[in-house]
């Protein structure tokens, strides 16, 4: 569990610190967060092909697979049907500050609950390397998300300080779903395949859905595209090292 713990405490904190940048600016280029995103989708999807799906395969079946990726990309699904969603848009500045600044800080937290999830799942698996690999790309998927929430609360003109920590903690929710998915797939029998498979539907899920759009919504599709295959590659080779 210690070990567990450390990686989703970490997975977490890498929100704040993709959110370090606002202290000393709050502008960043249009073509640098969409690499950043694209990067970080290209991991996620390689986390979920060649870490997750494998690993919940070798442990079960197509059967169970196909359960825990559907329930995984349904349980996203309610999220963005139920809980006020707003994209954080590149090109403008959104009015309305006090409230639309709790409306992201509210969904973008609950979107956060899966991701701690599949660290937490993948720590109770029996692969040793899996939980490393799997809290190190929800890792780097947090920082441009953090860095995302923090830049629009400073457009919100909240103090730069407090965006700063605002944007922490919308990541620090994850530290908790990761214990509970930690505890329910150790003491549970043979829930870990399905919290894999879960885990796995949910992040393409945020892919697909998120990501990919946000990175291509600026007109840098290109860089954004050599950035997705560039984050397949790298996740590819920690998961041929350390997998």
């Amino acid at each position: 569990m210690e070990a567990a713990l450390f990686g989703s405490v970490l997975s977490a904190l890498a929100t704040g610190f993709g959110a370090l940048p606002v202290l000393f600016w709050s502008q960043v280029t249009h073509r640098f967060r969409d690499i950043l995103l694209a990067l970080t989708a290209g991991i996620m999807v390689a986390a979920s092909t060649f870490s997750l799906i494998p690993q919940a395969l070798e442990l079960s079946n197509l059967t169970v697979l196909t359960i825990g990726i559907t329930l995984g990309t349904l349980t996203l699904m309610i999220l963005e049907r139920f809980v006020p969603h707003v994209d954080l848009d590149h090109t403008r500045i959104l009015k309305g500050i006090d409230a639309k600044a709790a409306l992201v800080i509210a969904a973008i937290t609950l979107h956060n609950l899966p991701e701690g999830l599949s660290v937490g799942v993948s720590y109770a698996s029996d692969d040793a390397g899996l939980g490393g690999l799997i809290a190190f790309a929800i890792g780097l998927q947090n920082a441009p998300e953090g860095l995302l929430v923090a830049l629009f609360l400073i457009h919100q003109k909240m103090n730069r300080l407090k965006a700063f920590f605002i944007a922490t903690l919308t990541g620090a929710v994850e530290i908790v779903t990761a214990m509970i998915g930690y505890v329910l797939t150790s003491y549970v029998e043979n829930l870990v395949p399905y919290g894999l498979s879960f885990a796995a539907g949910a992040m393409l899920f945020i892919v697909y859905k998120e990501l990919i759009p946000e990175s291509h919504g600026d007109g840098h599709a290109r860089s954004a595209t050599l950035s997705f295959i560039a984050g397949l590659l790298i996740m590819i080779y920690l998961t041929q090292i350390f997998g």
